[in-house]
């Protein structure tokens, strides 16, 4: 027989069992449009993360508490409580030519309320500087200054959400609110800004530094330093004066780890690229698992084909057939399978991650729609080695039975 002719043979019988060729199928869709759907929702991840920082700033330096490794973040990040740093620890990195500014941050959950209406959001406790440094727009007011820090004012900045959810269209500047049941004037409200950082800026509200830590919180240390650097060019002479005065402030003696972890936003992107990098690959190994399982079902069916079709084996090998068309007649069915469920698996999962993708947006996340064509060929070829390696045993040994044991056979 000829190519062509085992083919259309192959589909012929494929086609007459539809019910098991379908399972057959699914088998293999499932695995490969999983592949396709996590390497894809994984990438769209990495890009939503890398956009995150970047839009923070690109010339921003990082203070966390706790020590960590160039390899990963300090426990503080995953929101064990570290106490190493101060407010003076940003107040010292003036000194610094390169860097234009520093601020601390603290920050806490609490109720805003305001008459009737009341939001639970995020506080931020900062100084002053923290203009200088993220560089935010105010659409009404002021923001605090050095002296209201100093003396514990309860003023606060409004992000522009929280305003609309507790003012709507009222000038809110003068008003009072309450936060944790202590009265606090309106003196700022920010413009829109959005999500920067993983963290809706709209909904935060903002306070002292002093005020949130002695008043609200109860606490000594700051959670974050952040200092603005004047060109990207001078980040590495930044970081390691940052460096030397901080620990030189905390008094650790030559070749003791720091008790704190500095960052610079290019050197946050590369770790994050190599952890999210990873944790893709790991995923993708994951759901390739479900490639294995199909493998095993269509060499399950392939199995069963052989047994009811023995009698067809032993009459087609007494009239020619030859072992090597028999074994490229079963061999050829578990590739048609294989292939059919590997296209009908990759439109599934560029279908998913395209939904995916709306969902995310619909909740507000800047998500991009990321095929990776990798995962595409991945899954494809993947799911063409499955069928070759799991339909070749079947085949086998259909191929090697004796016709006259065929034909007898019950």
């Amino acid at each position: 027989m000829t190519t062509i002719a085992i083919f259309a043979q192959s589909f012929s019988l494929l086609k007459k069992n539809r019910r098991r060729t379908l399972l057959t199928v699914l088998g293999i869709v499932i695995g490969v449009a999983s592949v396709i759907v996590i390497l894809s929702v994984g990438a769209s991840a990495q890009r939503l993360i890398f956009s995150q920082i970047t839009s923070v700033g690109s010339n921003l330096i990082g203070i966390l508490p706790g020590y960590s490794d160039e390899n990963g973040p300090p426990a503080s990040a995953f929101g064990v409580t570290v106490t190493t740093l101060h407010e003076e620890d940003a107040t010292a990195l003036s000194v610094i030519k390169e860097i234009d500014a520093a601020t601390s941050y603290v920050r806490g959950i609490a109720t805003v309320q305001r008459a009737n209406q009341s939001v639970d959001t995020t506080i931020v406790g900062t100084t002053p500087d923290y203009q200088r440094v993220e560089e935010p727009e105010l659409a009404q007011g002021s923001f605090f200054d050095e002296s209201d820090n100093r003396s514990l004012s309860r003023v606060v900045v409004l992000g522009y959400s929280a305003y609309k959810e507790l003012f709507g269209t009222e000038d809110p500047i003068g008003q009072r609110i309450k936060i944790r049941r202590e009265n606090f004037k309106v003196i700022g409200v920010f413009k829109e800004r959005g999500v920067e950082g993983f963290q809706n800026q709209d909904e935060l509200v903002f306070i002292p530094l002093r005020t949130a830590q002695k008043i609200l919180l109860g606490i000594n240390h700051v959670s974050m330093i952040r200092a603005k650097v004047r060109n990207e060019d001078d980040i590495p002479s930044a970081l390691a004066q940052t460096e030397s005065i901080i620990r030189e402030r905390h008094d650790i003696p030559e070749g003791h780890e720091n008790d704190f972890t500095i960052r610079s936003s290019a050197q946050a992107l590369d770790a994050l690229n190599t952890v999210t990098g990873a944790l893709r690959l790991f995923l993708g190994g994951i759901a390739a698992i479900s490639l294995l399982v199909g493998g095993i079902g269509i060499m399950n069916i392939m199995l069963v084909s052989v047994t009811e079709r023995t009698k067809e084996i032993g009459l087609r090998k007494a009239v020619g057939a030859t072992s090597n068309t028999i074994q490229s007649q079963f061999l050829i069915e578990s590739l048609v399978v294989t292939f059919v469920g590997g296209i009908i698996g990759m439109i599934l999962g560029v279908l998913v991650s395209l939904m995916i993708a709306l969902g995310a947006r619909v909740l507000g996340y800047d998500w991009s729609f990321v095929i990776a064509f990798d995962a595409i060929g991945l899954g494809i070829a993947v799911s063409a080695i499955v069928g070759v390696i799991f339909g070749w045993y079947p085949a086998r040994k259909a191929a090697q039975l004796q016709p006259v044991e065929a034909l007898r056979y019950e």
